[in-house]
């Protein structure tokens, strides 16, 4: 049986043109915990042949969304602030794992680290806050 994490994952999928797009693909996804990847296609390259900072924020705001809305609730972002320590190039594939830090009625906080696959080398640091709605999935 599907469990409500992987349930909310996948109705959430549905309509995530965006993630889609960047070709995410479910490693792992549990309450408060969510690991995606991806590859990086030359259309996600800046003018310097590097991985646009707009792509890696919406990489590591993916897994957030994932992991915040695993609980079953319907979570959105309130705030969310990235640093960008190494630039990943064409073909590469990153990981982002989003895990909770601290979980209340109204808000929850979360980090979230994009890094290589291979190396596990960190990429970017994200860290968000999400307002945790009354509605269900």
């Amino acid at each position: 049986m599907e469990s409500l994490p992987q349930k909310v994952f996948d109705k959430m999928m549905d309509k995530d043109y965006c993630s889609q797009w960047m070709g995410v693909e479910p490693l792992l996804i549990e309450e408060g915990h969510c690991k995606i990847k991806m590859i990086v296609k030359k259309d996600m390259l800046n003018g310097f042949g590097i991985l646009h900072g707009g792509i890696t924020y919406a990489f590591a705001d993916s897994a957030f969304a994932f992991a915040s809305n695993s609980y079953g609730r319907v979570a959105v972002s309130i705030t969310g602030s990235m640093s960008y320590s190494k630039s990943a190039t064409l073909g590469q594939v990153l990981i982002a794992e989003a895990k909770v830090l601290s979980l209340s009625y109204k808000t929850a906080e979360f980090d979230v680290d994009v890094y290589e696959e291979k190396s596990n080398e960190i990429y970017a640091r994200f860290r968000g806050v999400v307002y945790r709605k009354s509605a269900e999935h």
